[in-house]
Protein backbone atom coordinates (compact mmCIF):
# COMPACT_ATOMS: atom_id res chain seq x y z
CA UNK A 1 0.00 0.00 0.00
CA UNK A 2 3.34 2.32 0.58
CA UNK A 3 5.20 3.32 -2.35
CA UNK A 4 7.62 5.42 -0.33
CA UNK A 5 9.32 6.78 2.69
CA UNK A 6 10.41 10.01 4.03
CA UNK A 7 12.06 9.48 7.12
CA UNK A 8 12.08 12.85 9.12
CA UNK A 9 14.87 13.16 12.18
CA UNK A 10 18.60 12.11 12.54
CA UNK A 11 21.05 10.27 11.17
CA UNK A 12 20.04 6.72 13.53
CA UNK A 13 16.48 6.65 12.64
CA UNK A 14 17.12 7.27 8.87
CA UNK A 15 19.58 4.55 8.76
CA UNK A 16 17.20 2.03 11.12
CA UNK A 17 14.70 2.64 8.85
CA UNK A 18 16.63 2.30 5.64
CA UNK A 19 18.00 -1.19 6.95
CA UNK A 20 14.72 -2.69 7.93
CA UNK A 21 12.60 -1.13 4.95
CA UNK A 22 11.62 -3.36 1.78
CA UNK A 23 9.56 -0.09 0.38
CA UNK A 24 12.14 2.14 -1.47
CA UNK A 25 13.62 5.49 0.81
CA UNK A 26 14.25 8.78 -0.35
CA UNK A 27 16.98 9.66 2.68
CA UNK A 28 18.20 13.07 4.20
CA UNK A 29 21.79 12.00 5.16
CA UNK A 30 24.11 14.49 6.91
CA UNK A 31 25.12 17.69 5.04
CA UNK A 32 28.59 17.90 5.28
CA UNK A 33 29.07 21.08 3.47
CA UNK A 34 32.06 22.77 1.96
CA UNK A 35 32.98 26.09 0.64
CA UNK A 36 36.43 26.11 -1.12
CA UNK A 37 38.28 29.77 -1.37
CA UNK A 38 40.01 29.38 -4.90
CA UNK A 39 43.16 31.72 -5.50
CA UNK A 40 40.87 33.96 -7.46
CA UNK A 41 38.68 35.25 -4.73
CA UNK A 42 37.47 38.15 -3.95
CA UNK A 43 39.02 37.76 -0.67
CA UNK A 44 36.10 40.41 0.98
CA UNK A 45 32.91 38.42 -0.78
CA UNK A 46 34.76 34.86 0.29
CA UNK A 47 34.82 36.16 4.11
CA UNK A 48 31.07 37.22 3.82
CA UNK A 49 29.53 33.74 2.15
CA UNK A 50 31.78 31.92 4.65
CA UNK A 51 30.51 33.66 7.74
CA UNK A 52 26.85 32.96 6.38
CA UNK A 53 27.43 29.69 5.23
CA UNK A 54 28.65 29.13 8.91
CA UNK A 55 26.90 31.12 12.01
CA UNK A 56 23.73 32.69 9.95
CA UNK A 57 22.07 28.80 11.18
CA UNK A 58 24.79 26.52 12.59
CA UNK A 59 22.16 23.96 13.49
CA UNK A 60 20.63 22.93 10.27
CA UNK A 61 22.02 20.30 7.03
CA UNK A 62 23.09 23.62 4.78
CA UNK A 63 25.64 25.08 7.30
CA UNK A 64 29.47 24.99 6.08
CA UNK A 65 31.12 22.40 8.17
CA UNK A 66 34.46 22.68 6.75
CA UNK A 67 36.22 25.24 4.88
CA UNK A 68 39.02 25.03 2.39
CA UNK A 69 41.42 27.49 1.13
CA UNK A 70 43.97 27.51 -1.72
CA UNK A 71 47.17 27.96 -0.29
CA UNK A 72 48.23 31.30 -2.29
CA UNK A 73 45.69 33.28 -0.36
CA UNK A 74 45.78 31.21 3.45
CA UNK A 75 47.79 33.70 4.39
CA UNK A 76 45.59 36.79 3.55
CA UNK A 77 41.79 35.31 4.15
CA UNK A 78 42.75 33.23 7.14
CA UNK A 79 43.84 35.57 10.09
CA UNK A 80 40.80 37.63 9.54
CA UNK A 81 38.25 34.99 8.79
CA UNK A 82 39.27 33.04 11.64
CA UNK A 83 39.33 36.37 13.67
CA UNK A 84 35.80 36.73 12.84
CA UNK A 85 34.55 33.73 13.72
CA UNK A 86 36.15 33.49 16.74
CA UNK A 87 34.25 36.52 17.62
CA UNK A 88 31.35 34.45 17.24
CA UNK A 89 32.07 31.61 19.07
CA UNK A 90 33.70 29.28 17.09
CA UNK A 91 35.85 26.62 17.48
CA UNK A 92 38.06 26.17 14.79
CA UNK A 93 39.57 22.57 13.75
CA UNK A 94 42.17 22.74 11.33
CA UNK A 95 45.20 21.66 9.43
CA UNK A 96 49.01 22.05 10.07
CA UNK A 97 49.17 24.77 8.30
CA UNK A 98 46.18 26.86 9.53
CA UNK A 99 47.61 26.67 12.98
CA UNK A 100 51.23 27.70 11.33
CA UNK A 101 49.48 31.11 9.71
CA UNK A 102 46.90 31.85 13.27
CA UNK A 103 49.33 33.50 15.92
CA UNK A 104 47.19 33.71 18.73
CA UNK A 105 47.60 30.52 20.84
CA UNK A 106 44.75 28.07 21.36
CA UNK A 107 42.30 29.25 18.30
CA UNK A 108 42.75 26.66 16.10
CA UNK A 109 43.07 23.01 17.30
CA UNK A 110 44.22 20.15 15.42
CA UNK A 111 41.63 18.91 13.05
CA UNK A 112 42.14 15.13 12.72
CA UNK A 113 40.56 13.00 9.97
CA UNK A 114 37.29 12.43 11.65
CA UNK A 115 36.58 15.78 11.87
CA UNK A 116 36.36 16.28 8.06
CA UNK A 117 34.23 13.37 8.23
CA UNK A 118 31.69 14.79 10.75
CA UNK A 119 28.63 16.77 10.39
CA UNK A 120 29.20 18.96 13.69
CA UNK A 121 25.78 21.08 13.31
CA UNK A 122 27.27 23.67 15.71
CA UNK A 123 29.30 26.44 16.33
CA UNK A 124 32.52 24.26 14.83
CA UNK A 125 34.12 24.54 12.01
CA UNK A 126 37.05 22.50 10.48
CA UNK A 127 39.61 24.31 8.20
CA UNK A 128 41.92 22.72 5.19
CA UNK A 129 44.66 24.40 3.13
CA UNK A 130 45.41 22.81 0.10
CA UNK A 131 46.99 23.07 -2.61
CA UNK A 132 44.89 23.79 -5.41
CA UNK A 133 41.52 23.29 -7.01
CA UNK A 134 42.24 19.70 -7.84
CA UNK A 135 43.05 19.40 -4.40
CA UNK A 136 39.85 20.89 -3.45
CA UNK A 137 37.32 18.56 -5.18
CA UNK A 138 39.22 15.25 -4.30
CA UNK A 139 38.54 16.53 -0.54
CA UNK A 140 35.41 17.31 -1.16
CA UNK A 141 34.60 13.82 -3.27
CA UNK A 142 35.91 12.12 -0.48
CA UNK A 143 34.72 13.53 2.32
CA UNK A 144 31.48 15.19 1.59
CA UNK A 145 27.60 14.02 1.87
CA UNK A 146 26.77 15.07 -1.58
CA UNK A 147 24.45 17.80 -0.12
CA UNK A 148 26.01 21.60 -0.75
CA UNK A 149 29.20 22.70 -1.78
CA UNK A 150 30.37 25.98 -3.21
CA UNK A 151 33.13 27.45 -4.86
CA UNK A 152 34.64 31.27 -4.11
CA UNK A 153 36.52 32.53 -7.42
CA UNK A 154 36.57 34.96 -9.90
CA UNK A 155 37.90 32.42 -12.57
CA UNK A 156 35.27 31.43 -14.83
CA UNK A 157 37.14 28.56 -16.39
CA UNK A 158 37.86 27.27 -12.08
CA UNK A 159 34.27 27.86 -11.36
CA UNK A 160 33.43 25.42 -14.88
CA UNK A 161 35.88 22.76 -13.49
CA UNK A 162 34.41 22.78 -9.74
CA UNK A 163 30.66 22.82 -11.16
CA UNK A 164 31.27 19.96 -13.61
CA UNK A 165 33.60 17.43 -11.58
CA UNK A 166 32.03 18.09 -7.63
CA UNK A 167 29.37 15.27 -6.79
CA UNK A 168 26.81 17.12 -4.45
CA UNK A 169 23.11 17.73 -4.82
CA UNK A 170 23.43 21.34 -5.34
CA UNK A 171 26.88 23.37 -6.64
CA UNK A 172 27.46 27.13 -5.87
CA UNK A 173 29.61 29.65 -7.40
CA UNK A 174 29.92 32.42 -5.00
CA UNK A 175 27.10 31.86 -3.10
CA UNK A 176 26.35 30.38 0.78
CA UNK A 177 25.41 27.05 0.92
CA UNK A 178 22.66 27.94 3.11
CA UNK A 179 20.79 28.98 -0.05
CA UNK A 180 19.75 25.22 -0.27
CA UNK A 181 16.31 25.16 1.04
CA UNK A 182 12.89 24.41 -0.89
CA UNK A 183 11.43 27.65 0.21
CA UNK A 184 14.38 29.60 -1.26
CA UNK A 185 14.59 27.07 -4.37
CA UNK A 186 10.76 28.64 -4.97
CA UNK A 187 9.22 24.79 -4.38
CA UNK A 188 6.98 25.01 -1.78
CA UNK A 189 6.70 23.46 1.63
CA UNK A 190 9.87 21.29 1.61
CA UNK A 191 9.52 17.98 2.25
CA UNK A 192 13.32 17.44 2.92
CA UNK A 193 16.69 17.86 0.82
CA UNK A 194 17.22 14.62 -0.64
CA UNK A 195 21.09 13.11 -1.60
CA UNK A 196 19.74 10.17 -3.55
CA UNK A 197 19.64 9.80 -7.14
CA UNK A 198 16.29 8.42 -7.85
CA UNK A 199 15.19 5.32 -9.90
CA UNK A 200 12.92 5.50 -12.84
CA UNK A 201 9.22 4.31 -13.57
CA UNK A 202 7.43 2.95 -17.07
CA UNK A 203 9.37 2.64 -20.24
CA UNK A 204 12.94 3.64 -19.64
CA UNK A 205 15.81 5.07 -21.84
CA UNK A 206 18.87 7.05 -21.32
CA UNK A 207 16.95 10.00 -19.74
CA UNK A 208 15.74 7.90 -17.64
CA UNK A 209 19.02 7.17 -16.19
CA UNK A 210 20.48 10.13 -15.38
CA UNK A 211 19.52 12.49 -12.10
CA UNK A 212 19.92 16.09 -11.79
CA UNK A 213 22.38 18.92 -9.77
CA UNK A 214 21.29 22.38 -9.22
CA UNK A 215 24.10 24.95 -9.90
CA UNK A 216 23.72 28.30 -8.53
CA UNK A 217 25.32 31.63 -8.89
CA UNK A 218 26.11 34.61 -6.95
Amino acid sequence: YIDLVIPRGGESLIRRVVSLSRIPVIKHYKGICHVYVDDEADLNMAQEVCFNAKVQRPGVCNAMESMLVHKDVAVRLLPGMIKKFKEAGVEIRGCSVTQKIIAHKGWVKKATDKDYHTEYLDLILSVKVVEDLEAAIRHINHYGSHHSDSIITDNAENAREFLRRVDTACVYVNASTRFTDGYQFGLGAEIGISTDKLHARGPMALEELTTYMYMVFG
